[in-house]
């Protein structure tokens, strides 16, 4: 690397991802041609990986609170895209984040870290419509999911109804989002929430559900879900960190309106699979596991207004048909 560009990269604005798996890589490689990048890792291995992507791979352990110091003051802009524990009511991995980020005092940090600089932000993707924001503080944008509502009955949800998580994944998530929201009002940060439905792409298909045979729903018992491409999420993740409104939840949701077995089906015929058989719910109870049921139990439909509204974002896959279309 020549002196001049190492120079160039040192005198970014940075950037902070936590939880660089699929989505986060999608979002490093929008964001390192412009952004100095530091992705967060627990797999010492992936730091070749992540360097490639074009980030600055950091070693820490949300589940060893002591990895976490070096974070603070490290960028003043950070998306959090690392899950909870599998197991427990709260989420002490985001807690943990959170205290590491809260100990920051960034009203004297330099503009290059991306905390109260003097200027406006920039949407820093190309061929979008650049707007600036209001003035520039820290931000942190939390990946969440559309779990949190429960089931529905088929109903539309804006993202404004109240949370009703049924299981104990959803609740987690419900507690992470609180203490995003607390971090927000009392940290100083801008803090938004991403809630996000099934993320599908060419390699995140249930080719080996449908090759397997796993049955789906009947029609009268069959469940609406909701998608979203793996790299439209990505640009919402990246739209939200300089367009997203304080304290504020958007939906990462396309446009399509689909039942569960609907959306198989689709994957099916596009893919030259057979349809999965259907069963009724009852006789569903007898052929799959207890966590693939609870996923056919939860019936929604999200609105995702404020997506094209607020964060002023143009799927490139409004909805899955358009996908295999392409």
């Amino acid at each position: 690397m020549s002196k001049n560009l190492s120079r160039r990269r040192l005198g970014r604005p940075r950037l902070l991802i936590v939880g660089c798996g699929d989505v986060g890589t999608r979002c490093l490689r929008i964001l390192s041609t412009r952004w100095r990048v530091f992705a967060v890792t627990s797999q010492p291995s992936r730091r070749t990986v992540l360097r490639d992507n074009g980030a600055v791979p950091l070693v820490a352990d949300l589940d060893r609170p002591a990895t976490l110091a070096r974070l603070a003051r490290l960028a003043g802009k950070v998306l959090h895209l690392a899950p909870p524990p599998a197991r427990g009511e709260g989420d002490p991995r985001t807690l943990a984040l959170l205290r590491a980020l809260r100990r920051a005092a960034w009203r004297r940090s330099p503009a290059r870290a991306g905390g109260w600089s003097a200027k406006p932000d920039i949407l820093p993707e190309r061929g979008g419509r650049g707007a600036a924001a209001s003035p520039a503080r820290p931000v942190f944008v939390y990946a969440s999911t559309s779990g949190v509502y429960g089931d529905r009955g088929g109903a539309r949800l804006a993202e404004s109804h109240a949370v009703r998580p049924q299981t104990a994944r959803a609740r987690r998530r419900v507690a992470a989002e609180r203490a995003v929201r607390d971090f927000g009002r009392h940290a100083g940060w801008r803090s938004s929430i991403v809630r996000i439905p099934g993320i599908y792409a060419e390699d995140r298909l249930p080719l080996a559900r449908l090759t397997k045979g796993t049955p789906a729903l009947a029609p009268q018992d069959d469940v609406y879900t909701n998608h979203i491409h793996a790299f439209d999420l990505a640009r919402t993740m990246v739209a939200a960190l300089f367009r997203g409104r304080p304290q504020r939840v958007v939906h990462a949701s396309d446009d399509s309106e689909m039942r569960m077995a609907d959306y198989f089906d689709l994957v099916a015929d596009r893919r030259g699979l057979p349809r999965p058989p259907r069963l009724s719910r009852a006789q569903l109870r007898e052929a799959v596991e207890p966590t693939l049921l609870s996923f056919m139990s939860e019936s929604r439909r999200l609105e995702n207004a404020r997506l094209k509204r607020e964060l002023r974002l143009r799927l490139r896959y409004p909805t899955v048909a358009s996908f295999f279309d392409a």
